[in-house]
């Protein structure tokens, strides 16, 4: 479960809230009436988290079978009520909804006048800064973007991955000892974003996160087409070192055909990839490409080695398997 915050955490929360503006009906006690629209893989993790922080999580919303089941497991006893419901009885409400969803959802709640002056609310949403809760903001609530950059997969290891997990946290600044105090609740670590940076900061979480799950997936397909009965025992220990040595040295630490400027390697894996698993050829050629890019950048491929790769790399995926 997730851990417990600091007595020092717990009591920065109350006496933020006045600080931040909000009325004396929110300042005390500690423990805060929590609602959860979403109840999915982060809003119902969240929930759990603070729970165990000692607030008292009231009503959850969620439209699916799958939330329902987790409502049940991770928050036991909480009602599934409508969105309007789940706010009306909270002091915090956790909006955990798809980004395309949540616009349109924080209109709705104000048009039906739901939110209230002296409430808190975040979203968990990365791709989301302030300017989306900002029909809340209008009717007095402290609004928040708190995206935990972990990945959640529904299962029980979720509430492991909670505990020390990076917060990305938006918020205006005189808000923000509240957000991080939040974060420090849940068992998470806060770092600042700005709102003109949410963009930027969710396609890179996006591009590492996501994208190498379908690259180890990718990677894994072409070794059963290969005749590889068990492409994780080949994979584990060469990914898991190609990570480190990323995180670690950066471009710095590439290996392989195009680090070393291999035309003639790249071209027989493209002319392979186009006879056995052609649906993989735009990939690799993208890759390979923005591989050598950022080679070059780095000083890993001299001009003359990194060019003849790029004019290979250039035309079409036929022209260049030939």
């Amino acid at each position: 479960m997730p851990v417990r915050p600091s007595r020092a955490a717990t009591a920065a929360l109350p006496t933020a809230l006045p600080a931040a503006g909000l009325p004396p009906a929110a300042e005390a006690p500690a423990r805060l009436r929590v609602g959860v629209i979403g109840a999915g893989r982060v809003g119902a993790v969240l929930g759990a988290a603070l729970a165990a922080a000692g607030h008292d999580v009231v009503a959850a919303a969620g439209l699916s079978a799958a939330s329902a089941e987790r409502a049940t497991r991770l928050l036991p006893g909480v009602p599934l009520l409508p969105a309007d419901e789940v706010v009306a009885g909270s002091d915090l409400v956790v909006l955990a909804v798809p980004d395309d969803t949540l616009p349109g959802l924080v209109a709705g709640l104000a048009e039906t006048g739901a939110w209230r002056r002296g409430q808190l609310a975040f979203h968990t949403s990365g791709a989301h800064g302030l300017a989306v809760l900002e029909p809340a903001e209008r009717a007095g609530v402290l609004a928040l973007a708190l995206h935990p950059a972990m990945t959640f997969s529904g299962g029980p290891e979720d509430l492991q991955r909670v505990v020390a997990a990076p917060f990305g946290v938006t918020s205006r600044p005189e808000h923000r000892a509240v957000a991080e105090t939040l974060v420090l609740e849940m068992g998470g670590d806060p770092f600042w974003v700005a709102e003109a940076d949410r963009g930027l900061y969710h396609a890179a979480l996006v591009t590492g996160a996501n994208h190498l799950v379908t690259l180890v997936a990718e990677a894994a397909d072409l070794l059963r087409t290969a005749g590889v009965e068990a492409p994780a025992r080949v994979l584990g220990p060469l990914l898991t070192a190609a990570l480190d040595n990323g995180l670690r040295q950066g471009d710095r630490g590439l290996t392989g055909p195009v680090s070393r400027g291999d035309v003639g390697t790249v071209r027989a894996h493209l002319h392979t990839l186009t006879e056995r698993a052609p649906s993989s050829v735009d990939a690799y050629v993208a890759m390979a490409r923005r591989t050598t890019e950022r080679a070059l950048a780095a000083g890993r491929l001299k001009r003359h080695e990194g060019d003849p790769l790029l004019g290979l790399l250039s035309g079409s995926p036929e022209q260049a398997a030939r």
